[in-house]
C-alpha cells in the first residue's frame, strides 16, 4: 500500500500542499492554536458545553464593570485565578437558571420588558427634557456591553425570565412567627462564662527536645520539609508598548495632524453667560408651571427690549438663589458643565446675544451669553511630544495584529530559541529563576499569570524545553517562555531544615503539655472547684463574641447546661488548651414588637435564600452540571501543617 506514496511522492507533496497550505494562508498557524484552545470545555450544563472563548468574553464583560464602576480598583485582582474561576461559577450559574426557564417555558411579554425598561434609573438617565430617549446615548450604553440595543433588549427579556425560577421560590419562603422564634431565641441566647487559656506559647521553654526526636519527627513527616518544583525559564513579551517602539511618524505626518487638529489639541472653548431662572420643577402643578412659564416669558419681552438691564432683572427676579445676587452671572465654563438644554443654547449663542426661554430640569432660563474666551493656540514644539506620542499609540492598535501574527508563529517556527522573535520585533529577552506551578505572592506581569505558568510547567515543555505558544496573557498582551532549567520537587536534607524541624516539635510537645495540664485541671476542677484561680466571668453570644476564639464560643453555646455550672473543655489544636465554665444562661431579651417583627422577617428572608440556594443545587445535579475547569488552589483549601 505504502509503495503508491513512495512511487508518487512528488505528487503527493503537491496534493499536500494544495490542501493544506491554504488553510494555514486563511487561519495562520495562530488561528488553529486559538481555535483549539476557544473551543475547550470548562463546563458543562445541560449537555452543553461552556467553552474557553465563552468563559474569556464573560470574564472580560465583568471586569469592564467593575473596572467602570470602581475605576480605583487594583487591576490585578481580576485577573487572579479566583476571580477567572468566580466568573465561570456565575456563568455557569446563569446557565443552569436559563435552561431551566426555558424548560419551564417561562418567557417576558413586550409589556413586561418595556415596564422594566421604563422603571430602570439607568435608562431613565438616558431620557431627554421632551420625555424621548436619546438614542445615541442609550446605543452606547448598549455597546459598552459588547451588544447591539436590540441585542441588549432580548438580553434584558432574558434575564427577567431568568429571575422567575428563584423569585417563585425566595418570595414564597414562609417561616412560622413560632418556628423563627426558636432559630432566633437560641442565636441571641447569652451565656456567663469564666475560661482559661493553656496558651502553648507559655509551654515553649519548658520543652527541649533530642537529636533522636528531631530526627524521627523530620522522618515521619517528610512532606513538610519538601522544595516545590521550580524552574529558571526566559520569556518575552509583545504589548502595545513594545509596538510603539518600532514605530517611527515623519515629521509631514506630524505637521500633518498639527494643522488639522490644532484648535482642539491647544484646549475647549469656555463661555461665561448670566441667567434667569424661574423655578419650575418636573413634579410641579400643571399649573404652576404654566404660572412661571408666563412670569419668564414677561421677563423675557422686558430684558430682549432693554439688554442692558438684564443683571438687574437678573438680582430683582431670578430664583437662583446662588448667582441672583451678581446678577444672574456663572462665570466661565466649558462642555459639560450645564444640564444638556442650558449648555446647548450658551454655546449656540453669539456675544451679546439672549437666548430664547430654556426648559431645563429646574425651571425656565433665559439666557445672556456675556463672554467667549477662545484657547490661546499652541505651537507645533509644544504639541510634538503628545502628537508623536498619540499618532505611535494609533498606529500600534492598528498594527498589533499583524505583530501579533508574526510573534506566534516565529516563537512555534523557530522553537529553539526565543532570540529570533526578539531580534525581529526588538523584544527583550527576560529571565526568572525559582518560578514555580502558581503565582508566588508578590509576583506581577505574566509570572502572576496562572495560564502562562501552567503552559511553562507543561510536560512538554519541561523534557524538550522548546518555546511554548504564544500565551493571550491580557488585552493586546502576548508572551512565550522557554524553560532553561527544571528542578523537580524534593525532600531537603535535615541539615537544612533542621531550625524549621526543632520549632514545629517544640510547638508540638508545647501544645501537649498545654493540653494535658487543661485536661488535668479540668478533671480537678469539676470534682472541687474551690481552689480554681478563674478570671472575671464575661457574657457571650453569636452576635457578642467578646474576642474569645471561635471554638470556644461555640463550646460554650454548645454545653450541656441541663446542670450549672458546667465544665467544658476546648481542644485548641496548635494553639494550647482552654477550660470553660458556663454560669448562667441568658435567655433572649424580650424585643419590642417592631424589632421582633423586623428579626422575623429577616429570618424569612434567610430561609427564602437558602431555599433558592437548594433549589438551584436541586437543578444543577437534574441538569448534570460540571464544572470541568480545576479550581484554583488558595489558603484555605491547602492542608495545614496543623490540626486543631
Amino acid at each position: 500500500m505504502f509503495d503508491i506514496f513512495r512511487k508518487h511522492t512528488k505528487i503527493m507533496m503537491v496534493l499536500l500542499f494544495l490542501l493544506i497550505i491554504p488553510s494555514f494562508v486563511l487561519f495562520g498557524i495562530d488561528g488553529y492554536n486559538r481555535m483549539k484552545e476557544s473551543t475547550v470545555a470548562v463546563a458543562r450544563v445541560g449537555g452543553h458545553d461552556i467553552t474557553q472563548a465563552e468563559w474569556d468574553a464573560a470574564h472580560k464583560i465583568e471586569s469592564d464593570r467593575l473596572r467602570a464602576s470602581m475605576p480605583n480598583m487594583d487591576t490585578k485582582l481580576l485577573d487572579s485565578p479566583e476571580a477567572r474561576f468566580a466568573t465561570l461559577e456565575r456563568l455557569v450559574r446563569d446557565r443552569v437558571i436559563a435552561l431551566a426557564a426555558e424548560k419551564a417555558k417561562l418567557s417576558t411579554s413586550d409589556a413586561r420588558l418595556a415596564r422594566f425598561l421604563q422603571e430602570d434609573p439607568t435608562i431613565a438617565s438616558l431620557r431627554q427634557t421632551d420625555g424621548k430617549m436619546d438614542m445615541e446615548r442609550y446605543r452606547q450604553l448598549a455597546a459598552g456591553q459588547g451588544l447591539t440595543p436590540e441585542g441588549f433588549e432580548n438580553r434584558v427579556r432574558q434575564d427577567l425570565s431568568r429571575q422567575q425560577i428563584e423569585a417563585g421560590v425566595r418570595t414564597s419562603g414562609f417561616v412560622a412567627p413560632a418556628v423563627a422564634d426558636v432559630a432566633l431565641n437560641a442565636f441571641f441566647e447569652k451565656r456567663e462564662i469564666q475560661f482559661v487559656n493553656f496558651a502553648t506559647a507559655d509551654y515553649l521553654a519548658k520543652v527541649s527536645p533530642t537529636d533522636a526526636e528531631l530526627d524521627a519527627y523530620y522522618r515521619a513527616n517528610q512532606p513538610q520539609f519538601q522544595a516545590p518544583e521550580q524552574m529558571q525559564v526566559e520569556y518575552v513579551v509583545l504589548d502595545i508598548d513594545s509596538v510603539k517602539k518600532g514605530i517611527q511618524i515623519s515629521d509631514a505626518d506630524l505637521i500633518a495632524y498639527y494643522d488639522q487638529n490644532a484648535a482642539r489639541l491647544s484646549g475647549n472653548e469656555e463661555r461665561r453667560a448670566s441667567h434667569i431662572l424661574i423655578n419650575a420643577p418636573k413634579d410641579a402643578s400643571a399649573a404652576d408651571r404654566e404660572k412661571a412659564k408666563r412670569q419668564v416669558d414677561e421677563l423675557l419681552k422686558l430684558v430682549r427690549s432693554a439688554p442692558t438691564t438684564f443683571a438687574d432683572v437678573a438680582r430683582k427676579n431670578s430664583q437662583d438663589t446662588g448667582s441672583a445676587a451678581k446678577g444672574g452671572d456663572l462665570g466661565f465654563f466649558g462642555h459639560g458643565a450645564m444640564v444638556k438644554p442650558f449648555e446647548d443654547a450658551v454655546f449656540a449663542l453669539k456675544k451679546g446675544d439672549i437666548s430664547e426661554v430654556v426648559e431645563s430640569d429646574f425651571g425656565y432660563h433665559i439666557i445672556q451669553l456675556t463672554d467667549v474666551k477662545l484657547p490661546k493656540q499652541r505651537s507645533f514644539e509644544e504639541l510634538r511630544a503628545g502628537i508623536e506620542s498619540d499618532l505611535k499609540a494609533q498606529q500600534a492598535q492598528r498594527k498589533f495584529a499583524e505583530v501579533a501574527e508574526v510573534f506566534t508563529n516565529l516563537v512555534y517556527e523557530q522553537a529553539d530559541s526565543l532570540k529570533p522573535v526578539a531580534d525581529k520585533l526588538k523584544l527583550e529577552i527576560k529571565t526568572a529563576e525559582k518560578i514555580i506551578r502558581h503565582p508566588a505572592s508578590g509576583s506581577t506581569g505574566v509570572l502572576a499569570n496562572q495560564k502562562f505558568l501552567s503552559t511553562l510547567f507543561a510536560p512538554e515543555s519541561i523534557s524538550k524545553k522548546r518555546n511554548t505558544e504564544a500565551i493571550e496573557v491580557a488585552v493586546n498582551q502576548l508572551a512565550a517562555g522557554r524553560v532553561v532549567s527544571y528542578q523537580p520537587a524534593r525532600v531537603l536534607p535535615l541539615a537544612e531544615v533542621q531550625q524549621q524541624v526543632r520549632d514545629k516539635v517544640i510547638a508540638s510537645q508545647a501544645a501537649a503539655l498545654a493540653k494535658k495540664e487543661g485536661v488535668d485541671k479540668l478533671n480537678q476542677w469539676k470534682k472541687d472547684s474551690s481552689g480554681a484561680n478563674l478570671p472575671p466571668s464575661i457574657f457571650i453570644a453569636r452576635d457578642q463574641p467578646q474576642k474569645i476564639p471561635g471554638s470556644v464560643l461555640l463550646a460554650s453555646l454548645r454545653a450541656d447546661t441541663t446542670v450549672l455550672p458546667a465544665w467544658i473543655g476546648v481542644d485548641l489544636g496548635a494553639a494550647g488548651y482552654a477550660v470553660v465554665r458556663v454560669n448562667k444562661v441568658v435567655p433572649r431579651n424580650e424585643a419590642s414588637q417592631i424589632s421582633a417583627k423586623q428579626d422575623r422577617e429577616q429570618y424569612s428572608q434567610w430561609w427564602g435564600a437558602a431555599e433558592a440556594q437548594a433549589y438551584f443545587a436541586v437543578l444543577k445535579e437534574q441538569l448534570k452540571t460540571e464544572i470541568l475547569a480545576p479550581m484554583p488552589t488558595t489558603k484555605s483549601t491547602k492542608k495545614s501543617d496543623t490540626s486543631e
